[in-house]
């Protein structure tokens, strides 16, 4: 890979391995990938956004990839997904940065300035939108809303299970993973359908993979999670409950920062998760688009629309 370097940071109880571009001292910029992906997924942002002015750090998140992958379950809280980021700004001696998170990484980024206000110049989601706390843990919600239907979080939540199902075969759980999730009301149906079949037996096999993801990139999803398992990124969802406990009370009540969120028209995201809610958590300025045609994997899908608000947001905040 082009246009950064790799390093590992010491961070608390982990150590992240960290992509790392541009100058220590300009504004820094920390990516925050989600499920089932690495810092890799960035490969489009680190350069473009090191290229403009910015020190960009995307690092394979704890119990991802080159970085360490605890065995407790509470090891990935969001209490300490969010201190990892704050120990990289530690790591390089910065007071605060732009948070920009995909997916999962998307609560992370989201719930940095409700934890961390001192250390957050602005903050971006893709695909996962800013929500308010829910009033009671989010497992129960979701299976009074579900009942007897596949949820797949709610699937995750069982040790062992997925892990097993997703480690069988890396190659084809990132296929359907990657190529496989259809737009967000194609494939729905078979999603949600009551019975025994897994994960993977609700995607579809893609015919070829998207004019976004080559072979050779992949592999390198593949050739990495056959290498570490799944039972990490997993870890992460066995954390709802325990992370609604644990944002009851935190430093700041709503994100006073600059914020924007970006989705696909396409994202699957969009059938279950609100996005009309973002004011009972923002309290700043905040700006939401949507790229038409685009799914769940913007950043890699459509980089350049991607690139092109995240720039424009850091040139706002740089203003400010």
């Amino acid at each position: 890979m082009d246009g950064f370097t790799e390093r590992v940071v010491e961070t608390d109880d982990v150590r992240l391995r960290v992509l790392e571009a541009g100058d220590r001292g300009a504004p820094v910029v920390v990516l925050a990938h989600g499920f089932p992906e690495l810092a890799y997924s960035w490969r489009h942002q680190i350069p473009v956004l090191a290229a403009a002015g910015y020190h960009v750090l995307a690092p394979d998140q704890r119990g991802y990839g080159g970085s360490s992958r605890p065995e407790a379950v509470d090891k990935y809280s969001i209490v300490e997904l969010t201190a990892d980021l704050v120990g990289l700004l530690d790591d390089v001696g910065a007071q605060g940065a732009t948070f920009v998170g995909h997916d999962w990484g998307s609560i992370v980024a989201w719930q940095m300035p409700l934890f961390h206000p001192d250390r957050v110049v602005a903050v971006a989601g893709l695909s996962g939108p800013p929500v308010p706390r829910s009033r009671r843990p989010p497992t129960h919600g979701w299976r009074k809303r579900f009942g007897d239907r596949f949820f797949y979080i709610l699937y995750f939540q069982e040790p062992g299970v997925a892990d097993a199902e997703l480690a069988r075969d890396p190659a084809a759980t990132m296929r359907r993973t990657l190529g496989g999730v259809r737009p967000r009301d194609d494939h729905m149906a078979d999603m949600l359908r009551a019975g025994p079949a897994g994960y993977l037996e609700r995607l579809p096999e893609p015919e070829g993979l998207p004019d976004w993801l080559s072979e050779e990139e992949l592999n390198y999803y593949v050739e990495t999670f056959a290498r570490t398992g799944f039972t990490g990124a997993l870890n992460w969802y066995r954390n709802f409950d325990l992370n609604w406990e644990l944002s009851a009370e935190t430093p700041a009540r709503t994100i006073a920062v600059p914020s924007l969120f970006v989705v696909g028209s396409q994202d699957p995201v969009l059938r279950f998760t609100p996005t009309d809610r973002y004011a009972e958590v923002i309290s700043g300025p905040y700006r939401e688009l949507i790229i038409d045609g685009a799914g769940h994997w913007i950043q890699q899908e459509r980089p350049s629309e991607v690139n092109e608000a995240l720039l424009e947001l850091l040139t706002d905040v740089a203003e400010i």
